[in-house]
């Protein structure tokens, strides 16, 4: 088996596998002890279950066992090209950023723009049927954004263009915040467009000149990984943020996103694409 979890596996180091354990015990003892919100469960559950696997792992392969999918893919995770742990950072900004999106357009827009925080209200209606409109829409841009974003690649290269794109996504999302009429909403949609066609495209494609094509298909399966996790996180602490912190106003759920794309491009630099122009 090739070094990886193998060589992380020692008499000292299975002891800092249970680490992840220990600490979501102790959050999850935390949230019950302190009355947090109980959707960080999720936080604290995930821990665990990363934690006890890796300690079932590890005691499999102490006994000579290291044959197994499981094993195969723990072993993995810790095999990671380095573009690939790169690129795991643009994807958990990015994704993060559009789950927000995702949960809290039709809340901001009808609060900010309809005036109404009431499912039962006409006016909340037809906010949500126009958010409908702006989410079809912004796929249907993406649609557009697709044609462009090969040509953008090859004129400035495939991080330069995946920042351009994450960027005029940040503006978009950003944008609903300070737009008063939600016709002109639509012109936003216009940069999450953008940015949702790059999102589905360029990663991939930065990261499969960066694995062995026999490891191809689990890799690929790996980085999903980081679609799911930014998924869980954001359906655990999102609305925290927003009660808490954004003192209810879901659009700023938004104006987070948008922070979070501007990140995802800066972070998309470092990216070592050998393959770049």
């Amino acid at each position: 088996m090739p070094k990886g979890f193998r060589d992380f596996v020692t008499r000292g180091n299975v002891i800092d596998l249970a680490v992840a354990v220990v600490i979501g015990a102790a959050f999850t003892a935390a949230i019950i002890a302190l009355g947090w919100d109980k959707q960080l469960y999720v936080l604290g559950g995930g821990l665990i279950v990363f934690g006890a696997l890796q300690l079932v792992v590890a005691g499999r392969q102490q006994r000579g066992e290291t044959s197994g999918m499981l094993h195969n893919v723990i072993n993995d995770l810790y095999l990671m090209p380095k573009v690939m742990r790169q690129l795991a950072v643009v994807q958990f900004l990015s994704w993060f950023a559009l789950f927000a999106m995702w949960i809290y357009t039709t809340s901001a827009v009808t609060q900010e723009h309809y005036g109404t925080t009431d499912p039962s209200s006409a006016a909340y209606n037809e906010g949500a049927n126009w958010v409908g409109v702006l989410f079809a829409a912004y796929n249907g841009f993406a649609a557009l954004a697709a044609l462009f974003i090969p040509k953008l690649a090859d004129w400035v290269g495939r991080r330069k263009a995946h920042l351009v794109c994450l960027w005029f996504g940040a503006l978009g999302l950003a944008s609903i915040r300070f737009i008063d009429d939600p016709q002109l909403l639509l012109v936003s949609m216009i940069g999450v467009g953008f940015a949702w066609a790059s999102i589905l495209s360029l990663p991939y494609a930065m990261l499969s000149n960066a694995v062995p094509a026999r490891k191809m298909g689990v890799y690929m399966g790996i980085f999903n990984f980081f679609i799911v996790i930014p998924q869980i996180l954001a359906a655990s602490v999102l609305g925290i943020f927003v009660r808490v912190l954004f003192g209810g106003h879901a659009i700023n759920a938004l104006v987070l996103g948008g922070i979070l794309l501007v990140l995802a491009g800066l972070a998309t630099l470092r990216v070592d694409d050998h393959d770049d122009v």
